[in-house]
């Protein structure tokens, strides 16, 4: 989805920037939490009361999945939201992280995103098997693609490529995004696979497309659907993310995660 025209001035009342706090092992993964995941956590947003673990709430994820990441927020229209990450422990799921702020789409979450409309989708999803980036690898476990000019994404509903990658000389139409021109908010990010498989067998035509885990843009304003963070943040959590441990994103407003 396109980010530019959604930018809104300076995000006010944005949460300070955080550093990560290891405050659980990568469980089951080959190697531990990088040593760069911080010393200093960010000021929880509930003084007095003990962090609440989201990830125990969870239900339907895969028994293989042993990474998990919560992207929340107060209300289907909020704007404003948070981004855990927990690993799987032998006792449940333990907190990887402190809580980061972040931001989602200018019309909050929904049930059922359509193409052009700047709401984040709820769900549950994977993380797409590419990581990509106008600046070179930050240190992904994941393949990495630096993008080049005629680097695409596909968001014409018409296109039998819909929802995809792909470089061409040409626009494939619609509101497809030349990736390699969105700086900062592409300088690296990850595919959320709504509306792509694992999730469907094909993208399905005007059901959206461009869902990213992506760097905050200048204003740090919010998306038109993706789930942005400060550069920092997002290359911690990137480099943290492991495809061997089928890491799975959840996007809801904090009521309604026990659904998943």
């Amino acid at each position: 989805m396109k980010r530019r025209s959604l930018l809104l001035g300076a995000a006010a009342g944005l949460a300070a920037p955080a550093v990560l706090t290891p405050a659980a092992p990568a469980l089951a993964a080959d190697r531990p939490l990088r040593p760069a995941w911080g010393t200093v956590p960010m000021q929880p947003p509930w003084p007095g009361r003990q962090r609440q673990n989201r990830a125990s709430a969870l239900k339907t994820l895969p028994v293989e999945t042993k990474q998990v990441i919560i992207v929340g927020a107060s209300s289907y229209t909020a704007t404003y939201a948070t981004l855990e990450a927990y690993v799987r422990a032998r006792n449940g799921w333990q907190p990887a992280s402190a809580v980061l702020p972040a931001r989602i789409g200018s019309k909050g979450f929904s049930d059922n995103h359509v193409e052009g409309v700047p709401t984040t989708p709820t769900g549950v999803y994977s993380i797409g098997p590419t990581m990509y980036g106008i600046a070179a690898n930050p240190g992904v476990r994941y393949p990495y693609h630096r993008l080049v000019s005629g680097d695409w994404w596909n968001e014409n509903p018409s296109s039998s490529l819909y929802n995809t990658f792909q470089h061409s000389a040409t626009n494939p139409g619609g509101a497809s995004e030349a990736l390699w021109l969105e700086d900062p908010a592409y300088t690296h990010f990850a595919v959320i696979t709504y509306n792509m498989t694992p999730n469907v067998p094909k993208p399905v035509p005007n059901a959206g497309s461009g869902i990213f885990l992506h760097q905050f843009s200048k204003s740090a304003g919010p998306t038109a659907g993706c789930v942005s963070l400060a550069h920092d943040h997002l290359v911690d959590v990137l480099n943290w993310l492991d495809p061997a441990l089928s890491p799975r994103i959840v996007l809801s407003p904090y009521a309604q995660l026990g659904r998943y």
